[in-house]
Formats: C-alpha cells, sequence, structure tokens
C-alpha cells in the first residue's frame, strides 16, 4: 500500500502539527514529501486562526535529510530539481508567520537539520543526534544550513560542523545553542505541551509582529547568494566524488573520494 498521506496534518485548537510520514525512510525528504511539505506551510501562512506550528517526524527519526535513494542515478536536471524542491519546502516553513517549534527526537540530519534551522524553536529529546554530514556524500548543504547554523551557533562553530560533516549529540548541541530545550524522551511532549501554554498566554497579532521584526533583522541569502549556491551544487553534483558517495551509501562502505 501507498504511503498515505506523505505528510500528516493534524490541529488541536490554535496548534497544528506537521508530520513528517516516512518512517521506514527515516524520514528522508523525498521530492513527494518536500512538496506536500510545503504545499502544506503554504495553505497555513494564510490561516491566521493558528497560533503555532509543531513540525516532528515519525518516529524512530526526526529526518535523515535529501532521500539519497531517490537521488541515485537521477539525471543532472533532475537532481537540481530534487534539491530546488527541498528548499523550498524548507523555506515555506521558516516563512510561516506563526511561531514553528522542532520536536527532534532520534536523528535530524542534513536537509532534516535545515529544517529544524527555519524553525523559530528546538525542543529535543537526549536520544537525538544532530548534523550537516554532506561534505561526506561530495555535496554540501543548499536548502539554507549555510545561512542558518552561523546565525544560531555562530560562524566557527557553524564551519566546524559544516566541513567535517561530523555528527554530534543532543548535550553538545544544546550546549553549543543548536536546540533550547533538551529533555529526557519521557518528558519531551510535556515540556513542548508547557510552551505551547506559554504561548497562548501571548497576543497573536503581537507574536507575528514581532516574528516579523526578528526575521527582518537576521541576514538573508540574497539572489546572487543564493545564484551561487546553486551553481556550485550544479557542479559538485557531476563530479566522480558526489558519484563516489552515492556509491558508497548505496553499498553501507566508507567512501573513496579523489577530488575529481
Amino acid at each position: 500500500m501507498a504511503e498515505e498521506p506523505v505528510l500528516l496534518q493534524a490541529r488541536d485548537g490554535d496548534v497544528v502539527t506537521l508530520t513528517l510520514n516516512r518512517p521506514q525512510a527515516r524520514n528522508a525528504l523525498s521530492r513527494a514529501l518536500a512538496e506536500a511539505l510545503r504545499t502544506a506551510a503554504e495553505a497555513l501562512a494564510a490561516d491566521h486562526t493558528v497560533r503555532a506550528v509543531l513540525v516532528r517526524g515519525v518516529p524512530p527519526a526526526f529526518c535523515a535529510g535529501a532521500d539519497l535513494r531517490e537521488r541515485l542515478d537521477l539525471p543532472p536536471d533532475a537532481l537540481t530539481a530534487h534539491t530546488q524542491a527541498v528548499r523550498a519546502a524548507v523555506e515555506a516553513v521558516a516563512q510561516l508567520p506563526m511561531p514553528t517549534i522542532a520536536v527532534i527526537a532520534g536523528p535530524c540530519l542534513a536537509g532534516g537539520l535545515e529544517l529544524a534551522l527555519a524553525c523559530d524553536v528546538r525542543f529535543a529529546s537526549t536520544t537525538a543526534t544532530f548534523g550537516l554530514p554532506e561534505v561526506r556524500r561530495g555535496i554540501f548543504p543548499a536548502a539554507g544550513g549555510i545561512i542558518r547554523l552561523p546565525a544560531v551557533v555562530g560562524p566557527s562553530r557553524a564551519a566546524d560542523l559544516i566541513l567535517s560533516g561530523r555528527i554530534i549529540d543532543a548535550e553538545e548541541a544544546f550546549r553549543i545553542g543548536l536546540i533550547d530545550r533538551l529533555c529526557p524522551p519521557e518528558a519531551l511532549e510535556d515540556a513542548v505541551a508547557s510552551y505551547l501554554a506559554e504561548l497562548a498566554q501571548t497576543a497573536p497579532l503581537a507574536v507575528r509582529a514581532a516574528k516579523a521584526a526578528l526575521a527582518a533583522a537576521r541576514p538573508a541569502l540574497s539572489p546572487e547568494a543564493l545564484a551561487t549556491i546553486d551553481q556550485l551544487r550544479a557542479a559538485l553534483d557531476a563530479t566522480e566524488d558526489y558519484q563516489e558517495g552515492l556509491r558508497a551509501f548505496r553499498e553501507r562502505r566508507p567512501p573513496r573520494f579523489t577530488g575529481r
């Protein structure tokens, strides 16, 4: 039976939950899932009755990133379209006018971490892990993480994570400010509920205005920067190293990069 739905939407009063629903793939962002997430977020953006949006994944993961299995053997144009679909989904979440909370348990990697960074606040279980390991597959983050991660943890820590591709545990993520609340697994939902109760005491128009002001104060990717990112990613997609990264992923072995 086909997945139905690709993306679950649930509403509890004035709170909407968007749930990535591909547990067999650790909620990896296929093109279909990315497009469903974008569509859902764009619809929510026009709903003035929504006070907050939760973003989560069906266990055992938050999101393992873009679906590399789907990217295997894709031609260049399709690879670019896949990358842009993931970025569009992340940007649609980032543009939501109400508070967004990422609820993270399990792996939160690559495009999954870029999605979490697009949310305003990040709650995580001690079981969570974080990283942008794209360089270990011959590419680099292209869905907003290049600018959002430095803004959250600082330029040098962001460079450490992006250039090494290393994975960190939840305790380190909390220590460097990547996540805002760290909870034992059994306390995560209660912590989120308590935060939503705090939001319920605020004036919704003022909160939306404050979020817009915060967004205006943050650095943004210029069209020129986006064009450069796209050119760099497209060039990497055509390299032998990227193909080796995919082969190593498929064969579950360390890659053997040659710099070509």
